[in-house]
């Protein structure tokens, strides 16, 4: 059901307590605990408005970058709208026009032989399918992944993150492997002849938008050939020009041999991710093509809306525009960090991919909940939460920089205020758990 705008407080309690019944409890006490029941109603571009229409947020956080491109991006509803008179999800058994033609223009804006792309619904399905290939592809079990990373919630991408997220659910392995991130020697000593690739992002987001130092991601894509082992990047929310590039891994001087797309593929209006491989490494499915299926990967209308949203991405206007933003974000911010020095200590940043390094890991909750108050949609790194995400959709206006620097200004004074009344209370695992 859409809503439209509605004032009845009534209304909206119902449908909190409906979320609390039936979908999740601990979510509402949360929210409600700290005066966050926001419930989503009406929303456009860069913006998200209560079902209630009294508050409204600017979406700093593009839920990693599901919303590169806006919420309810009209050239892409009005695709979506057109071709529902004619496609469906379709049949994963049989061949596609729009997965042919997505598939096509995904290896010809990829480099290299990245040349195949396997469809699915969701990020974590889309990692599964990567290590799967990697798997069967060097016929090794172990995979190397790096402390702090995250790359989904599901089967085998759930074991190569931290232990918070896989042991509540009995999945720990012997054979995956974390090591540090920007630690070659690390890396190095991890290889031997059972590992069948090593996973990361090309910029850890949860880890708090770590930067790669130089020569890292090159080395570790030698180390990987020399050993015989796949190089698998995460781009699911680094790519899709996020960063002021098309692929952020375009910035590093290397070709991996697998890359993963989700989350902004979809425009934020069809769910739809992508394992995109070299081919040397589709023989996999030479003997059975069959061997892996995903009956709603690849759905024929969310195809359609992905080569959209890779033409609009692809677009050298749209890439200067967004480096244009990322240059005066820079600049706004570094002018805000001089003001807070104490409390907002540094900013990571690859183009519009940004973290804010604050003073201690009880700041970065603090900040999301004052940003809330002050109108803006901002959520600390879970894997490091001194760092808030900074992730702008790549839409946004330059007149709307100086709304979101106005207010982030007011969202530091008031956490710079409550920070020292709330160190002596708590700390950031018991105050926040977003």
């Amino acid at each position: 059901m859409f809503f439209k705008k509605d004032k009845s407080s009534s209304a909206k309690s119902e449908l909190i307590e409906q979320y609390k019944n039936h979908v999740s409890s601990g979510k509402v006490d949360f929210f409600k605990k700290y005066d966050m029941d926001f419930v989503m109603g009406r929303r456009q571009g860069p913006w998200l408005y209560d079902i209630d229409g009294k508050k409204k947020l600017f979406n700093l956080h593009s839920n990693g970058g599901v919303f590169n491109l806006g919420h309810r991006n009209q050239e892409l509803v009005d695709l979506l709208k057109e071709n529902l008179d004619f496609y469906d999800i379709g049949n994963h058994h049989l061949i596609s026009k729009p997965r042919a033609e997505l598939a096509s223009l995904i290896a010809d804006l990829m480099p290299g032989n990245l040349n195949y792309t396997i469809f699915g619904v969701s990020g974590g399905e889309a990692i599964d399918t990567s290590l799967k290939i990697a798997r069967a592809f060097t016929k090794r079990k172990k995979i190397i992944s790096v402390q702090g990373g995250y790359h989904g919630h599901t089967g085998l991408s759930l074991q190569t993150g931290d232990a918070k997220y896989r042991t509540p659910f009995l999945f720990d392995s012997p054979d995956f492997i974390q090591v540090p991130f920007n630690n070659c020697k690390a890396i190095e000593n991890a290889l031997d002849i059972e590992v069948a690739a090593v996973i990361l992002e090309t910029i850890p987001a949860t880890l708090g938008m770590v930067l790669p130092q130089k020569g890292y991601l090159k080395t570790v894509k030698d180390l990987c050939e020399k050993n015989k082992s796949l190089l698998i990047l995460d781009e699911v929310q680094a790519g899709l020009s996020r960063t002021g590039k098309l692929w952020a891994f375009e910035h590093f001087d290397l070709v991996p041999d697998m890359v993963v797309l989700a989350k902004g593929l979809s425009g934020g209006i069809y769910p739809i991710t992508a394992t995109v491989i070299d081919q040397k490494l589709e023989s996999v499915f030479h003997k059975d093509p069959f061997i892996h299926i995903s009956t709603s990967g690849g759905s024929e209308l969310g195809c359609v809306v992905a080569k959209k949203v890779l033409e609009i991405s692809a677009n050298s206007n749209f890439l200067k525009k967004v480096n244009t933003l990322a240059e005066l974000f820079s600049s706004e911010l570094q002018n805000l960090q001089k003001k807070h020095p104490k409390f907002f200590r540094g900013i990571r940043q690859k183009g519009l991919m940004m973290g804010l390094e604050l003073k201690d890991d009880l700041a970065g909750p603090i900040l999301t909940k004052t940003a809330f108050d002050n109108d803006l949609l901002l959520i600390y790194a879970n894997n490091d939460p001194s760092v808030v995400q900074f992730l702008p959709p790549l839409i946004m206006e330059q007149k709307d920089i100086e709304f979101v620097i106005t207010q982030l200004d007011k969202a530091l004074k008031e956490a710079k205020i409550l920070h020292p009344i709330l160190k002596l209370k708590t700390t950031a695992q018991s105050l926040f758990k977003l």
